[in-house]
């Protein structure tokens, strides 16, 4: 009958000490600040902003357009009216109000 040996302590933890980092890098990697998780995390909020950032510019250029028709340059008569008509309150003489 052969004895078997035991393996040496050395080699009993430089194996443990090879697991544990090699589960440490793997959780770093996946659930960490600069994770795969994290990644999924910021290319969703940049897709949410990117469309908010879509809606901002329509809401600007609706706002520049408005500005413009109402310069000295490109007066727009039906908006003058219908601006005063808003802030105003203002009404031509022959209108009736119906609430």
């Amino acid at each position: 009958m052969s004895a078997r040996r035991k393996p040496a302590f050395g080699v009993v933890i430089y194996t443990a000490i090879t697991l544990s980092l090699s589960g440490y890098f793997v959780f770093a990697a996946v659930q960490g600040d600069f994770g795969l998780f994290r990644r999924a995390e910021i290319e969703v909020e940049g897709d949410r902003l990117a469309g908010e950032l879509k809606s901002l510019e329509g809401e600007v250029a609706r706002m520049e357009n408005l500005t413009r028709r109402l310069s000295d340059d490109y007066l727009d008569l039906d908006l003058l009216d219908q601006q005063a008509r808003d802030v105003l309150g203002v009404m031509r003489s022959d209108e009736i109000v119906v609430r």
